[in-house]
């Protein structure tokens, strides 16, 4: 197996893809902007479709898991959020980084 055809597997952008034309609705996130120590850089995206399945990643533990939530609502409503994660946030004791980090996250539906 060649690193492109890994590559093309684990790509977000096409399970998201695959997703939609097998009838699913989804939602992406990307990571538009960090602060400081980040696990995952800009332009970094997961995948979610409405039964809350997920492919890709926008940092990790218990944020990815809040995006997860907020997707389904995106999903449901068809209205974009900007999420931010961080020490500095007010949930930063359920959902925070631990790196130190911050992250700014649009989450979208597709389709």
């Amino acid at each position: 197996m060649n690193s492109t055809y890994l590559d093309e597997v684990r790509d977000p952008l096409l399970i998201a893809e695959d997703w939609m034309k097998n009838g699913k609705d989804v939602a992406i996130a990307t990571v538009v902007e960090t602060w400081g120590s980040a696990p995952r850089q800009a332009g970094s995206h997961l995948v979610i479709d409405a039964e809350g399945n997920f492919h890709g990643s926008v940092s990790g533990g218990c944020v990815e898991g809040a995006v997860v939530a907020e997707a389904l609502d995106v999903i449901g409503s068809g209205k974009a959020k900007m999420l931010e994660f961080g020490v500095a946030d007010e949930t930063a004791w359920q959902v925070g980084l631990s790196c130190g980090g911050r992250i700014k996250v649009y989450l979208e539906r597709l389709g």
